[in-house]
């Protein structure tokens, strides 16, 4: 399925067969499409390039498609590998799998400040869905570890 580039968001690097790939919903996803291209909020004189995720009602375009800054994409990506780290290393030490006094798994310095990677003390139902979260990590571990692997050799290839 071809992702438009009619609409505000205009496509410069695509992968329009993501639907075949999209982890555990591979071959039947509404996720239809990734691509990489020039931001739909861009101002005149200001260009941002984003990511964004084509969903696909089999019908029409869903309004469900979401576009993300790069920057994003790749705090999501740091966020994701800070947790998976945690669960491998750290969580099994703890009954709840956190230290409710110290739930700060990490701060990551980056430019201007530091994004701070914690369990979300403020979920009243914290201990169980840190449960339910670290069985679907888990479960999905194979799925995640491939993209990890895929992104640190590419990244290796580029020389960080």
């Amino acid at each position: 399925m071809k992702i438009p580039t009619t609409l505000k968001h205009k496509p410069v690097i695509v992968c329009e067969n993501y639907e075949n790939v999209d982890g555990r919903a591979a071959y039947r996803s509404e996720a239809k499409g990734l691509s990489l291209g020039l931001a739909q909020w861009n101002a005149r004189g200001k260009v941002d390039v984003s990511a964004k995720v084509w969903r696909h009602t089999g019908e029409k375009w869903s309004r469900q498609s979401e576009e993300l800054p790069l920057h994003r994409v790749l705090d999501l990506a740091i966020m994701i590998s800070r947790t998976k780290l945690y669960f491998q290393e750290e969580a099994y030490r703890w009954a709840k799998l956190y230290d409710p006094e110290k739930p700060v798994l990490e701060r990551v310095g980056l430019q201007g400040d530091a994004m701070t990677v914690a369990v979300c003390t403020g979920n009243e139902r914290i201990d169980e869905d840190i449960q339910l979260f670290w069985q679907a990590m888990s479960n999905d571990d194979e799925l995640i570890g491939e993209r990890l692997r895929t992104l640190a050799r590419i990244l290796r290839e580029m020389g960080y």
